[in-house]
């Protein structure tokens, strides 16, 4: 897990398998880096995720509701084609803003 900030922009680079146990410390981690930075906007990156179950919803919805508590907003970036499975039969949409380069 990688962050970088530009501006009130906080771009969060997720990897790795996203399920039960890497989840609780993903959201751990996106809450420490959104409470250091206070952004404006939280990009999750999911280029580099390799395999996400439903736990990975928390940890959008959980950092949406951080976002929400600052006024700001949660963009999702890069979803690979397994991650889209799971987030759109979700309807993530809804709550977060998509931005997909990476082809279904």
């Amino acid at each position: 897990m990688t962050s970088f900030v530009q501006g009130r922009q906080l771009t969060l680079m997720l990897s790795g398998e996203i399920d039960h146990h890497g989840a609780s410390i993903l959201m751990r981690w996106c809450g420490e880096k959104i409470a250091e930075y206070l952004p404006k906007t939280c990009i999750l990156d999911f280029r580099d995720v390799s395999f996400m179950d439903s736990s990975g919803i928390a940890v959008v919805i959980q950092t949406h509701r951080r976002m929400r508590e600052l006024n700001g907003e949660v963009i999702l970036r890069d979803i690979p084609p397994q991650s889209w499975k799971v987030l759109h039969a979700a309807g993530i949409e809804r709550i977060a803003k998509v931005e997909r380069s990476v082809p279904v």
